[in-house]
């Protein structure tokens, strides 16, 4: 274990020393623009104690947040919360969640695909879009001051994020295009599951008690994500959305496979095998953020009335 670390294990919701109870809209909206702002670059102000007062406050709503998450998943996982986990142990049960974890497989996908007017295909975007926390800044928070073969591959993962230098290619800068050509609302009726997704996300990248979370989360997106999203591409062409429209769906239905493979043979089998915890902490992080992705789908599936 790395100088310094610990594990600390998720405490029932009833045990939490939790901040005044909030309704999941109100605690969502809090969070968000609490994340807006400590993320977004500024210049230094006179207000700077208040601010940092303000934020505490923040960090111990978001800090429960993710206890209840953590706690909700507990019995899901086969590692001991101290243990190192093999390779193949762990691969083993990363690659399962590809085919029977939270959410996989959800019909909402070829429903996108073969049925979905312009209408519900934008509808559905303009949420993804909003529970999108920016898969770029995640990797390049979680990166931080992890073993150096881990390093290795978030940065060659942010590196491909970023276009390889060059605007055209960035994958934020993909998904702006398709925002314009859909014209899609940019301050529509955000449902509370994808707001808490995009929380839950930043929470997990921006707070390093969570680093190894926010690696399982994140390897999860890679590994789960090509699929679906292809179904995605598919449904823009049926109708009639450009190539450059469809250009950000098209290329993580393939590029995300290689990403993968890179991702667990790089980050979550060394880190299962040479951090005592890490497994168990990886697949809190993936199945946490596969529990949100569900609760996402479900919601959407009710808003678009898809039987």
């Amino acid at each position: 274990m790395p100088p310094g670390a610990s594990v600390t294990h998720p405490q029932s919701p009833s045990q939490l020393d939790c901040p005044p109870a909030l309704d999941a809209d109100a605690l969502h909206g809090q969070l968000a623009s609490f994340n807006q702002r400590r993320l977004r670059p500024t210049l230094p102000s006179n207000d700077w104690r208040q601010t940092m007062a303000d934020d505490a406050r923040m960090r111990l709503l978001e800090g429960a947040f993710v206890e209840v998450e953590r706690a909700a998943v507990s019995d899901e996982i086969p590692f001991g919360p101290d243990a190192v986990a093999t390779a193949a142990d762990a691969l083993a049960w990363f690659d399962e969640l590809a085919r029977s974890g939270p959410g996989q497989g959800d019909r909402l996908f070829p429903w996108l695909s073969e049925h979905a007017d312009l209408a519900a295909m934008r509808w559905f975007l303009s949420q993804e879009i909003a529970g999108e926390a920016g898969f770029d800044d995640l990797v390049a928070l979680t990166q931080i001051k992890l073993p150096m073969r881990a390093k290795l591959e978030l940065a060659r993962n942010y590196w491909d994020e970023m276009g390889r230098g060059q605007e055209a290619g960035m994958h934020g800068r993909m998904l702006d295009r398709l925002v314009e050509v859909l014209a899609l609302p940019v301050a529509g009726r955000t449902v509370v599951e994808a707001t808490a997704l995009a929380n839950l996300m930043v929470a997990l990248a921006a707070e390093r008690r969570y680093a190894y979370q926010a690696v399982g989360a994140l390897g999860v997106i890679e590994l789960t994500a090509p699929g679906r999203v292809a179904l995605v591409a598919r449904g823009l062409e049926r109708l009639g959305v450009s190539a450059e429209g469809r250009r950000y769906y098209e290329l993580h239905a393939v590029l995300d496979v290689k990403h993968s493979e890179a991702w667990n043979r790089e980050v979550i089998a060394p880190l299962a095998e040479t951090v005592p915890g890490a497994a168990h902490a990886m697949a809190e992080g993936a199945l946490m953020r596969l529990h949100a992705g569900r609760r996402c789908f479900e919601r959407y599936r009710a808003e678009l009335s898809v039987v």
